[in-house]
């Protein structure tokens, strides 16, 4: 596992071995941070699910001025920190069952990253926390990756998709109108 693009172009990061984790693969992360390049320059992002950490080292690494990372495994926590350090970046890492960070964390963010294991189906409990504790910016994306079809819940909308093999993407805007 790599960081594909900007300044930190080509650095290796650190993963698990084996099955343990299921990593966005490079083909998926290149066509996702391709949709979100122009929203990057300068943004917060969130990696609510965040495993190795990857999708918002990526971020930083082309352009996103912050990153705060999630995940409720001390062993992914372990790792994002890992890898954090070998980035030479300081960000804010939880160790939080996903609900409990939406419930505290302050500020909003322009992107947020959920790729929950997906046997699990999150996504409209994480749309409902976002909305409520309004952590997303006006104009910003939830960024869901699962294997199943999911759809808008009331007061979203769903502005793209795309499906990689197995792996779907869906794009999430709040429907402010």
């Amino acid at each position: 596992m790599r960081i594909i693009a900007g300044k930190r172009r080509g650095r290796k990061l650190a993963s698990f071995g084996g099955d343990a984790i299921r990593p966005t693969p490079d083909r998926v992360k290149e066509s996702l941070f391709q949709i979100l390049q122009p929203r990057l320059a300068g943004a917060r992002v969130l990696d609510l699910f965040a495993g190795t950490g990857a999708l918002g080292l990526e971020a930083l690494s082309r352009g996103a001025e912050d990153a705060v990372f999630n995940d409720a495994d001390a062993a992914s926590v372990a790792l994002i920190k890992k890898n954090l350090t070998l980035l030479e970046e300081r960000r804010t890492v939880h160790m939080l069952p996903f609900e409990t960070c939406l419930m505290r964390l302050d500020g909003q963010f322009d992107v947020i990253f959920c790729d929950p294991p997906y046997r699990e189906a999150y996504c409209e409990r994480v749309l409902e926390l976002v909305a409520a504790r309004k952590l997303l910016k006006a104009g910003g994306l939830v960024v869901y990756e699962s294997e199943r079809e999911e759809t808008a819940p009331t007061g979203w909308q769903l502005s793209d998709s795309r499906s990689y093999g197995r792996t779907k993407v869906f794009f999430f805007s709040e429907d402010r109108q």
